[in-house]
């Protein structure tokens, strides 16, 4: 394996830096920039994902040939777990997001992220479910314990980029529109990209699995590309690449034929059989838990999602709402 030397990271955005302000946001066709957030918290687990130049779009997809810009196609997911069932989903998508409090905060819609002076992490969701508008208002806070990891490239030679900023987290889950209160674990990232997903960088598979002492993260790329660990606890953070599998873990296809992992692992150890917490044709959202380990992961295959076919499909999961 080889070690990531963070000494190539600007100075300023190592380790709790990054909280004094938001990236830039893109503003090149094609290009994009998310902000993901997950917590699990009881019988809980909650995702946040706010999205300039929304890779769930199908219009951004169609439109980018056009000259679509990123801001032209924001979007705000939120989804709610209750014991490996979905409970809530929304996907809201918006012509417009803004900057916000000196640069520490993302406006889409009604909803709002927030790099707060006090050092937590503020997501602030108030939207309707789709695709029938049921309205969801939900919000999580939080505290990171542990240094961000360093952005990395995730394949040499194109322009997909993904950071830990925090790894692992205290947490608190509200959901008023469900009476949820509830505290746990939280995980943070963000990753951005100048050019489509699915043009040259065809999917992957990442993994994050909280344990009793430390957050490990598996990120998986196609190609031979050597995967990505970002391993965080009371020793701090560390980025490094790791070796191919001798042996490549089993699989299992899922009702659409997307291949998905047929166990979630912490290390080498089985922790269990994924539930599927969402299941679409071009995308999976995967979850285990077991003695103190808790596993949640994402499966993408972007080239899916560019057919004329899914793209149709993926409206039925998406409101378009107008600006603010």
């Amino acid at each position: 394996m080889r070690l990531l030397d963070p000494a190539s990271a600007p100075r300023a955005s190592y380790g709790y830096g990054w909280l004094d302000a938001l990236p830039a946001l893109p503003d090149t066709a094609g290009a994009y920039r998310w902000f993901y957030a997950d917590v699990t918290a009881g019988e809980y687990s909650a995702v946040f994902i706010f999205m300039v130049g929304s890779l769930f779009s199908p219009r951004y997809s169609a439109g980018v040939k056009r000259g679509a810009l990123p801001l032209e196609h924001c979007a705000v997911n939120f989804a709610l777990y209750h014991q490996g069932r979905r409970q809530r989903w929304v996907l809201s998508e918006y012509p417009e997001a803004s900057m916000q409090g000196n640069g520490r905060a993302l406006r889409i819609g009604r909803s709002l992220l927030e790099y707060a002076p006090d050092g937590t992490v503020r997501l602030e969701v108030d939207e309707r479910c789709a695709p029938f508008g049921r309205a969801v208002r939900a919000s999580l806070v939080l505290e990171p314990q542990v240094p961000a990891a360093e952005e990395l490239q995730l394949v040499p030679g194109l322009p997909h980029y993904w950071r830990a900023l925090a790894p692992r987290a205290k947490a608190r889950l509200e959901v008023a529109s469900e009476g949820v209160v509830s505290e746990g674990l939280g995980y943070h990232d963000s990753n951005h990209g100048a050019e489509l997903l699915g043009a040259r960088l065809p999917g992957w598979h990442w993994a994050r699995v909280h344990g009793p002492e430390e957050t490990v993260v598996d990120y998986h790329l196609p190609g031979g590309v050597a995967p990505v660990r970002v391993s965080a606890g009371a020793l701090g953070t560390k980025c490094e690449r790791r070796p191919l599998l001798a042996e490549a873990r089993p699989t299992s296809l899922t009702g659409w034929g997307l291949r998905v992992p047929a166990r979630l692992h912490a290390g080498n150890t089985v922790v269990g059989v994924p539930k599927l917490l969402e299941s679409s044709p071009f995308y999976a959202r995967v979850e285990a838990r077991r003695s103190g380990l808790d596993v949640m992961g994402e499966v993408a295959d972007f080239r899916r999602f560019h057919s004329p076919f899914i793209r149709w499909m993926a409206h039925f999961r998406t409101r378009v709402e107008r600006g603010t």
